[in-house]
């Protein structure tokens, strides 16, 4: 693996399980068995553009995955289930649900620097473009099409938070129930 990707992967991992500002720059270095001259080759404007490449990088993974997940899939109920289930599955197996949230890098990064409030605010636009492009197929108007997929998107962020600071999988559950009756 290219050194450059490395580092944006594994501090991808570290920024998600202990934030942006938990993690030091020794930390990413001794992780990745890098020298201090060879990160700031890959990223010279340290480690706040490090979080927008890892930004982007889950941008791609998460996008994918929950496009490829609702073309799977007839109706916006049934993909919302799986991806629901899967991020549940994968909670009570690992404990935590990395991979697929940036919630905790936003909430603390986002307000401090517009290039990461940036970065997190096309993730999320995405995002919900993902659930209403769905919901449009399913028959929705364009406007409650677009009104329910921020519902969504908010619920589900805020399921996935609630599930690692209650340390269990509950809420999502519930958010689950809520969102196939729709």
């Amino acid at each position: 693996m290219e050194t450059k990707s490395l580092i944006i992967d594994i501090a991808t991992t570290l920024f998600q399980k202990k934030g942006f500002i938990g993690v030091g720059l020794n930390e990413i270095l001794k992780t990745c068995n890098i020298s201090k001259g060879s990160f700031y080759h890959h990223f010279p404007n340290g480690k706040e553009e490090l979080l927008i490449a890892c930004l982007q990088s889950l941008d791609e993974v998460i996008t994918k995955d929950m496009e490829d997940m609702f073309d799977q899939y007839p109706t916006t109920q049934e993909a919302t289930k799986v991806m629901i289930e899967k991020l549940i599955d994968k909670f009570e197996v690992e404990g935590t649900i990395t991979g697929y949230t940036f919630s905790s890098i936003v909430s603390e990064m986002g307000s401090l620097s517009e290039p990461v409030r940036n970065a997190c605010s096309l993730l999320y636009t995405k995002i919900q473009g993902i659930y209403s492009n769905k919901l449009m197929e399913d028959g929705y108007r364009e406007e409650t099409a677009n009104s329910i997929a921020l519902t969504m998107t908010a619920a589900i962020e805020g399921g996935i938070m609630l599930c690692l600071t209650n340390q269990s999988s509950d809420p999502l559950k519930t958010i689950s129930q809520v969102l196939s009756k729709y």
